[in-house]
């Protein structure tokens, strides 16, 4: 058995976020996974020593750029040393107990909330609350037990915090994906190119995943 210790891989959010899916398909399961609540702490994570790596989302193919994220790429000096993208199949959570009928306000990060237009379109009643991240959104909302409160967020999520699943497919077209980018502390001419958009904006087709040499 190696005594190495499993890299530590940073994300925004909380634990069962969609970038944990993303990380994992990286690296597998010999990680270990560092929440951090806000982009603008994600990035300092390596400089407080909480991790190796770095995972930022980028892109997603239905809402384009993830500009938070970007811009603080832009500014940073760290290298990108892989990608990946998944899948994205968005739900309608709740606490136990709950049913859709009687939902009127609906949390998740902003992102999230953009690739669900047409199922707010097709529900005006429901109200729009943005917050800092998918799988925290489902943790308050199963930690207040109010029934008339959701949140949109993935099958982990559901299932880390005990969520009751309302609704499945949110997502405005099946074709939906976020690209990620791991960065590391390196050196800049062993780093890849950022390409800011690489899925297609009018006919969306499946990404390549270019993964990391490890």
């Amino acid at each position: 058995m190696s005594s190495s210790r499993p890299p530590r891989v940073a994300f925004q959010g909380e634990h069962g976020a969609f970038s944990e899916d993303a990380a994992l398909k990286l690296f597998g399961s010999e990680i270990q996974l560092v929440p951090r609540r806000t982009f603008e702490t994600l990035f300092t994570s390596l400089d407080e020593g909480l991790a190796e790596y770095v995972l930022v989302p980028v892109e997603n193919s239905l809402i384009g750029g993830i500009r938070p994220a970007v811009d603080l790429l832009n500014r940073s000096s760290l290298v990108i040393v892989g990608e990946v993208a998944i899948p994205i199949r968005q739900l309608l959570i709740g606490c136990p107990g709950a049913v859709f009928e009687e939902i009127v306000e609906v949390e998740s990060h902003p992102a999230a909330l953009a690739q669900c237009s047409r199922f707010f379109a097709a529900h005006p009643r429901i109200k729009q609350v943005e917050t800092d991240d998918t799988a925290g959104s489902v943790a308050r909302i199963v930690e207040g037990r109010n029934r008339t409160r959701a949140a949109i967020a993935g099958r982990r999520a559901a299932e880390a915090y005990g969520g009751s699943i309302l609704r499945e497919n949110l997502e405005d077209r099946p074709e939906n994906y976020t690209r990620f980018l791991l960065l590391s502390r390196q050196d800049k001419s062993n780093g890849l190119r950022f390409e800011e958009f690489k899925f297609e904006t009018n006919q969306v087709q499946k990404p390549k995943d270019t993964n990391h040499d490890r």
